[in-house]
Protein backbone atom coordinates (compact mmCIF):
# COMPACT_ATOMS: atom_id res chain seq x y z
CA UNK A 1 0.00 0.00 0.00
CA UNK A 2 1.13 3.55 -1.56
CA UNK A 3 1.55 5.58 1.62
CA UNK A 4 4.53 7.82 0.81
CA UNK A 5 4.93 9.81 -3.08
CA UNK A 6 8.20 11.48 -3.53
CA UNK A 7 8.27 14.09 -6.22
CA UNK A 8 11.50 14.93 -8.20
CA UNK A 9 11.21 18.84 -8.99
CA UNK A 10 13.15 19.74 -12.00
CA UNK A 11 11.13 19.25 -15.03
CA UNK A 12 8.58 17.45 -13.12
CA UNK A 13 6.93 20.42 -11.52
CA UNK A 14 9.59 23.39 -12.59
CA UNK A 15 10.74 23.56 -16.30
CA UNK A 16 14.12 24.13 -15.85
CA UNK A 17 16.08 24.28 -19.12
CA UNK A 18 19.55 26.66 -19.80
CA UNK A 19 18.09 26.86 -23.37
CA UNK A 20 16.09 29.53 -22.30
CA UNK A 21 19.15 31.49 -21.14
CA UNK A 22 21.37 30.32 -23.84
CA UNK A 23 18.99 31.86 -26.91
CA UNK A 24 19.28 35.15 -25.33
CA UNK A 25 23.54 34.23 -26.15
CA UNK A 26 24.03 32.54 -28.90
CA UNK A 27 21.94 33.04 -32.56
CA UNK A 28 21.42 29.42 -33.38
CA UNK A 29 20.63 26.01 -31.10
CA UNK A 30 23.44 23.80 -32.46
CA UNK A 31 25.53 25.90 -31.26
CA UNK A 32 24.07 26.10 -27.11
CA UNK A 33 23.92 22.11 -27.73
CA UNK A 34 28.02 22.27 -28.99
CA UNK A 35 28.45 24.94 -25.58
CA UNK A 36 26.35 22.63 -23.24
CA UNK A 37 27.95 19.44 -24.64
CA UNK A 38 31.33 20.22 -24.38
CA UNK A 39 31.94 22.94 -21.49
CA UNK A 40 28.99 23.57 -18.96
CA UNK A 41 27.76 19.66 -19.18
CA UNK A 42 25.42 18.37 -17.14
CA UNK A 43 28.23 16.20 -15.56
CA UNK A 44 29.59 19.66 -14.46
CA UNK A 45 26.17 21.34 -13.03
CA UNK A 46 25.58 18.15 -10.99
CA UNK A 47 28.92 18.57 -9.04
CA UNK A 48 27.14 21.10 -7.72
CA UNK A 49 23.91 20.05 -6.98
CA UNK A 50 26.25 17.22 -5.02
CA UNK A 51 27.30 20.34 -2.99
CA UNK A 52 30.45 22.14 -4.79
CA UNK A 53 30.23 25.39 -4.40
CA UNK A 54 29.07 27.79 -7.92
CA UNK A 55 32.46 29.77 -7.09
CA UNK A 56 34.54 26.84 -7.33
CA UNK A 57 32.64 25.27 -10.01
CA UNK A 58 32.79 28.16 -12.04
CA UNK A 59 36.54 28.76 -11.92
CA UNK A 60 37.08 25.26 -12.76
CA UNK A 61 35.64 26.04 -16.23
CA UNK A 62 37.03 29.73 -16.53
CA UNK A 63 40.28 28.18 -16.30
CA UNK A 64 40.08 25.25 -18.69
CA UNK A 65 38.13 27.53 -20.84
CA UNK A 66 39.15 31.31 -20.81
CA UNK A 67 37.47 32.34 -24.20
CA UNK A 68 34.26 30.88 -23.19
CA UNK A 69 34.33 33.33 -19.57
CA UNK A 70 31.63 35.16 -20.07
CA UNK A 71 29.31 32.26 -21.02
CA UNK A 72 30.40 30.55 -18.20
CA UNK A 73 29.77 32.51 -15.60
CA UNK A 74 26.59 33.52 -17.04
CA UNK A 75 25.46 30.00 -15.93
CA UNK A 76 25.00 30.87 -12.63
CA UNK A 77 24.54 34.82 -13.03
CA UNK A 78 21.62 34.50 -15.27
CA UNK A 79 20.22 30.91 -13.56
CA UNK A 80 17.16 32.31 -13.08
CA UNK A 81 16.66 33.11 -16.42
CA UNK A 82 16.54 29.31 -17.23
CA UNK A 83 13.24 28.87 -14.62
CA UNK A 84 10.23 28.79 -17.76
CA UNK A 85 7.63 28.69 -14.60
CA UNK A 86 5.59 25.59 -12.60
CA UNK A 87 4.33 22.82 -15.27
CA UNK A 88 0.61 23.31 -14.47
CA UNK A 89 -0.90 19.74 -15.04
CA UNK A 90 1.75 18.19 -12.49
CA UNK A 91 1.46 20.99 -10.00
CA UNK A 92 -2.85 20.28 -10.35
CA UNK A 93 -2.18 16.96 -9.59
CA UNK A 94 0.03 17.26 -6.97
CA UNK A 95 -2.47 20.19 -5.53
CA UNK A 96 -4.99 16.79 -5.81
CA UNK A 97 -2.96 14.79 -3.86
CA UNK A 98 -2.38 17.41 -1.03
CA UNK A 99 -5.60 17.75 -0.59
CA UNK A 100 -6.90 14.85 0.05
CA UNK A 101 -4.94 14.03 2.70
CA UNK A 102 -3.80 10.33 1.82
CA UNK A 103 -0.38 10.51 1.82
CA UNK A 104 2.86 12.05 3.02
CA UNK A 105 4.47 14.21 -0.03
CA UNK A 106 8.44 14.09 0.16
CA UNK A 107 10.70 15.84 -2.38
CA UNK A 108 13.90 14.67 -3.78
CA UNK A 109 15.74 16.87 -5.68
CA UNK A 110 19.50 16.85 -7.54
CA UNK A 111 19.95 21.01 -6.71
CA UNK A 112 22.59 23.30 -5.86
CA UNK A 113 21.97 24.96 -2.03
CA UNK A 114 22.91 27.89 -3.81
CA UNK A 115 19.91 28.35 -6.07
CA UNK A 116 17.23 26.63 -4.53
CA UNK A 117 16.05 29.34 -2.60
CA UNK A 118 15.03 31.11 -5.87
CA UNK A 119 12.86 28.52 -6.40
CA UNK A 120 11.24 28.66 -2.81
CA UNK A 121 11.14 32.29 -3.93
CA UNK A 122 9.51 31.95 -7.68
CA UNK A 123 6.85 28.67 -6.44
CA UNK A 124 4.79 28.79 -3.60
CA UNK A 125 3.55 25.23 -3.97
CA UNK A 126 6.90 23.77 -2.85
CA UNK A 127 5.68 24.61 1.08
CA UNK A 128 3.03 22.15 0.07
CA UNK A 129 5.53 19.57 1.10
CA UNK A 130 5.80 17.77 4.44
CA UNK A 131 9.73 17.62 3.60
CA UNK A 132 12.32 18.19 0.91
CA UNK A 133 15.66 17.06 0.38
CA UNK A 134 18.21 18.64 -1.68
CA UNK A 135 21.30 17.09 -2.49
CA UNK A 136 23.31 20.33 -2.58
CA UNK A 137 22.76 20.63 1.27
CA UNK A 138 23.38 17.09 1.85
CA UNK A 139 27.01 16.84 -0.23
CA UNK A 140 25.53 13.67 -2.59
CA UNK A 141 22.74 13.33 -5.12
CA UNK A 142 20.81 10.98 -7.16
CA UNK A 143 21.05 7.92 -7.79
CA UNK A 144 23.17 6.88 -5.39
CA UNK A 145 21.78 4.70 -2.95
CA UNK A 146 22.32 6.63 0.09
CA UNK A 147 20.45 9.70 -1.04
CA UNK A 148 17.39 7.72 -0.99
CA UNK A 149 17.78 5.99 2.31
CA UNK A 150 18.25 9.69 3.51
CA UNK A 151 14.88 10.44 3.28
CA UNK A 152 13.31 7.15 4.35
CA UNK A 153 15.77 7.60 7.01
CA UNK A 154 14.56 10.84 7.94
CA UNK A 155 11.11 10.49 7.06
CA UNK A 156 10.74 7.40 9.35
CA UNK A 157 9.12 5.80 5.62
CA UNK A 158 9.94 2.60 4.31
CA UNK A 159 10.82 1.98 0.76
CA UNK A 160 7.91 -0.47 -0.08
CA UNK A 161 5.61 1.99 0.85
CA UNK A 162 6.40 5.08 -1.61
CA UNK A 163 5.84 5.94 -4.83
CA UNK A 164 8.72 7.91 -6.57
CA UNK A 165 8.45 10.00 -9.77
CA UNK A 166 11.68 11.60 -11.68
CA UNK A 167 11.84 12.56 -15.77
CA UNK A 168 15.31 11.29 -15.62
CA UNK A 169 15.66 6.93 -16.24
CA UNK A 170 18.35 6.53 -14.53
CA UNK A 171 17.53 7.89 -11.29
CA UNK A 172 14.57 5.64 -11.53
CA UNK A 173 16.40 2.60 -12.20
CA UNK A 174 18.11 3.28 -8.69
CA UNK A 175 14.66 3.75 -7.23
CA UNK A 176 13.55 0.32 -8.10
CA UNK A 177 16.47 -1.10 -7.12
CA UNK A 178 15.92 -0.14 -3.68
CA UNK A 179 12.43 -1.20 -3.76
CA UNK A 180 10.75 2.26 -4.51
CA UNK A 181 7.91 2.00 -6.82
CA UNK A 182 8.74 4.28 -9.55
CA UNK A 183 7.28 6.21 -12.96
CA UNK A 184 9.01 7.76 -14.93
CA UNK A 185 7.53 11.31 -15.79
CA UNK A 186 6.64 11.93 -19.64
CA UNK A 187 3.96 14.02 -18.97
CA UNK A 188 1.34 15.23 -16.55
CA UNK A 189 -1.40 13.22 -18.48
CA UNK A 190 1.23 10.29 -18.28
CA UNK A 191 1.77 10.98 -14.61
CA UNK A 192 -2.16 10.94 -14.17
CA UNK A 193 -2.87 7.70 -15.89
CA UNK A 194 0.06 5.66 -13.91
CA UNK A 195 -2.03 7.25 -10.53
CA UNK A 196 -5.03 5.34 -12.36
CA UNK A 197 -3.48 2.35 -12.66
CA UNK A 198 -1.62 2.00 -9.24
CA UNK A 199 -4.84 3.49 -7.55
CA UNK A 200 -3.54 6.50 -6.50
CA UNK A 201 -6.56 8.51 -4.96
CA UNK A 202 -6.49 11.90 -6.30
CA UNK A 203 -10.06 13.22 -5.67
Amino acid sequence: MITTIIFDLGNVLIDWNPYLLYRKLFDHDEDIKTFLDAICTMHWNEEQDAGRSIKDGTDLLVQQFPEHEANIRAYYERWEEMLGGAIPGTVELFKQLKDSGKYKLYALTNWSTETFPIALKHYDFLSWFDGIVVSGAEGMRKPVPEFYQLLLDRYDVKAGECLFIDDNYRNIIAAREMGIESIHFVSADELKKAFEDLNIQIQ
